[in-house]
């Protein structure tokens, strides 16, 4: 067996690639990864933006297209082709697993992150257009998508939670897909709990990168107080650890069990941004630390790669969560206030995306006036 494979088989954890090319469709790399033990497919704005740009792979759709649509539209018509061609190819997957993996996610418009209406319209739509089981809509956990994510979760829609920077909003994200599926119980569709799956994409890597950055403010630069700089690197991986706990206080007890009893899954905490953003730090410091059953790692090639050479192979997540809460309470005594660091990250993050998706659709503006 591959590393890969034994990461899911001994430490329960299923391995995503967070990346989706056409070449690679076409090319016979996707095959490959899964060959490895890839469990599942991720992508978002600024995967398709790379796909899409400086590439000629897309070249003949898109003139075909642009004969009757708009630039965006033929871009959601080329984006959906490519993942309806991943859901045909991990679709044995997902039927196999019982439907725990085999799963691609398609993200909504970056523009409606704080339009709630506009979110669900349009997660309907990909659902509709998208007509396949193991397609994951992605929908970002702003304020105004969590009430978008209950609503889809209880019309039995299966989602992919984005953005999650923070363990109060993962709480929300939770408790959202909770009530979404007891108000599907409540319109009589207990029998389709087994079919709706979601994961909640906890987002690591980046926590580090702001985190170390008010710690070095906070300590006088590199050669300020070293207690406090002796605190960089240990946020991300606490957080998410924490994070792990808060999945296992929420889907135990009675109210989670009285889903459970009716076919109803566990949303999996996902782990997304897990390359290493800091040359310092260890390569695998966000796949080695947050080993643990019932998660998923989304990690971009390079990172999955690495872990197939030299990967750990044992439960981490978990190992010490004492030792997680007394790092994020060394942080806070440290002067750092992890709530606006959550919701620094999150507008960043709805602006790095929607930064992605404008400049794509001002390349294939630029590419169509060339045709």
């Amino acid at each position: 067996m591959t590393r890969l494979q034994d990461l899911y088989e001994i430490g329960g954890q299923s391995p995503w690639l967070d990346n989706l090319r056409r070449d690679w469709l076409e090319g016979g790399q996707l095959a490959e990864l899964l060959a490895l033990g890839v469990r599942g497919i991720t992508s978002n704005p600024t995967i398709f933006a790379k796909a899409m740009s400086g590439r000629d792979t897309y070249d003949d759709q898109f003139r075909s297209l642009m004969k009757d649509h708009t630039v965006d539209g033929a871009y959601w018509e080329m984006a959906i082709t490519d993942i309806e061609t991943a859901l045909g190819v991990l679709r044995p997957l997902y039927d196999e697993s019982d439907r725990e993996d085999g799963y691609v996610s398609l993200e909504v418009s970056p523009a409606l992150a704080h339009d709630t209406e506009g979110t669900l319209k349009a997660a309907r739509d990909l659902h509709a257009r998208i007509d396949q089981p193991n397609l994951l809509v992605k929908v970002p956990a702003t304020k105004e998508g969590v009430p978008a994510i209950e609503t889809l979760i209880g019309e039995g829609h299966s989602i992919n939670v984005t953005l999650i920077f923070g363990l109060d909003r993962y709480d929300e994200v939770m408790e959202a897909y909770l009530r979404g599926l007891e108000a599907l119980v409540a319109v009589g569709r207990a029998d389709e709990l087994p079919k709706v799956a979601s994961v909640a994409s906890f987002f690591v890597s980046r926590v580090d990168t702001e985190v170390d950055r008010r710690l070095e403010t906070l300590a006088g630069g590199e050669k300020g107080d070293a207690a406090v700089l002796g605190l960089r690197g240990t946020a991300a991986v606490a957080q998410a650890q924490s994070a792990y706990q808060h999945f296992h206080r929420t889907f135990a007890g009675e109210r989670w069990e009285a889903l459970r009893d009716k076919g109803a899954r566990v949303q999996r905490p996902l782990w997304a941004s897990t390359s290493t953003k800091n040359p310092g730090y260890p390569d695998l410091l966000y796949v080695d630390s947050l080993i643990a059953p019932a998660t998923v790692n989304t990690m971009p090639d390079p990172t999955l790669r690495a872990f197939e050479e030299h990967g750990t192979l044992k439960r981490t997540a978990d190992a010490d969560p004492d030792g997680a809460d007394a790092a994020l309470a060394r942080l806070s005594d440290a002067g750092i206030d992890m709530l606006d660091v959550e919701q620094t990250l999150e507008d960043e993050g709805v602006h790095s995306f929607a930064k992605s998706f404008d400049e794509l659709l001002q390349s294939l503006t630029d590419k169509a006036a060339t045709f």
